[in-house]
């Protein structure tokens, strides 16, 4: 593996445990561990828990007077629509509309917000948020001061309370976060994820992310749960319809082409792309993103060629991949406007079509509430 790539404080642990290590967003990250792979590990956050290591995702603090405003005139969602100690999904916006990343951010209070972006665009992110900030507002990278950890499935909440974390956490509703402590350290716990599934997600300091990672693993076997990678962590969100930036979302694909719409705060006076973004909200997007199903055998991957059964070019995938739930290939895909949920199309798999029904994601029921 190249030396090249970021590790996070759970490396030696991910090792020790004979995980499968691959690159992601610029650091070396678990794909998979031991003992069922990805098929497995999926499964285990659909019917009971899974611990995820995702420290690659970055972590910013914009501190300082005004800083919740200066922040809401930077990314789409409007932060105004919701109170310190709640979470909201929002986009960053080139002048263009296409999309620089996507993120949750975490309100404090006004003049506090930590935000996580995606790992690859964390460095881009801080740098346009630094670049606009007024002279009273900080903006900090902590991308190595916190990690990252998921705790995702039904009996997520068992999990915390098995290692000590239900007090301020038992209550939290969707998109809320607490700052509590774990064995003497501190700890943010926010009701977010990206698998569908009732979850939550842990920063607690670098340091102390393996005392908290083997507390997890160890109060997990007994719930049926276990470690899972990125490979899970992909099959989940697809199943969901979640985006992933790079591949659903990018500079060259608005919010827009990518169904949301409605992470856009319409009415607020100024954040980055909001006249592209209205001008195309009033001619209408050239494309959106829509959930194939396979209705036959095989599974359509990224950057695969979408026709209808007359062989018309309608669009190509975005991200693809086998079900472990439905049992099936499903994908996104950027397609021509006029194609509806309930039309039939064709996916080019490697010269062969395999027939797809259009729907509308998620594939399987969310849970997240």
């Amino acid at each position: 593996m190249s030396t090249n790539l970021h590790r996070g404080p759970l490396h030696t642990s991910h090792v020790q445990a004979g995980a499968t290590l691959g690159p992601f967003g610029g650091w070396e990250m678990p794909i998979s561990y031991p003992g069922g792979g990805v098929v497995a590990e999926h499964t285990a956050v659909r019917e009971a828990v899974g611990v995820f290591d995702v420290t690659h995702l970055g972590k910013i603090s914009i501190t300082g007077p005004g800083a919740a405003e200066f922040v809401n005139s930077c990314f789409t969602a409007d932060l105004a629509k919701i109170g310190p100690g709640h979470a909201q999904y929002t986009l960053c916006c080139a002048q263009d509309g296409g999309v620089v990343d996507d993120m949750i951010i975490y309100l404090v209070g006004p003049d506090e917000v930590f935000c996580v972006p995606n790992a690859a665009n964390a460095g881009e992110v801080g740098r346009r948020l630094a670049a606009a900030a007024p002279p009273r507002v900080t903006v900090t990278d902590q991308h190595d001061t916190y990690a990252v950890l998921a705790v995702q499935g039904p009996r997520s909440a068992e999990l915390l309370a098995a290692v000590g974390l239900a007090a301020g956490t038992d209550v939290l509703s969707y998109m809320a976060f607490a700052d509590v402590e774990h064995d003497g350290a501190p700890l943010r716990v926010g009701r977010t994820g990206y698998t569908g599934e009732r979850g939550y997600e842990l920063l607690p300091p670098w340091d102390h992310a393996p005392t908290l990672w083997a507390a997890l693993l160890a109060a997990a076997g007994p719930l049926g749960g276990r470690a899972c990678g990125l490979g899970a962590r992909d099959t989940l969100r697809t199943e969901m319809g979640y985006p992933l930036h790079g591949q659903d979302l990018g500079p060259d694909i608005t919010p827009l082409q990518g169904g949301l719409s409605w992470a856009i705060g319409w009415d607020k006076p100024a954040f980055w792309g909001r006249e592209a973004l209205r001008a195309e909200r009033d001619r209408g997007p050239s494309r959106r993103l829509r959930g194939l199903l396979a209705t036959g055998r095989g599974v359509p991957r990224p950057h695969m060629a979408v026709r209808s059964p007359a062989g018309a070019s309608l669009g190509e995938t975005t991200s693809g991949t086998f079900s472990p739930t439905l049992r099936t290939g499903i994908a996104l895909a950027l397609l021509d406007p006029a194609v509806q949920p309930g039309d039939s199309v064709e996916v080019d798999v490697r010269g062969r079509a395999l027939p797809c029904e259009v729907v509308k994601p998620p594939f399987v029921p969310s849970h997240v509430r």
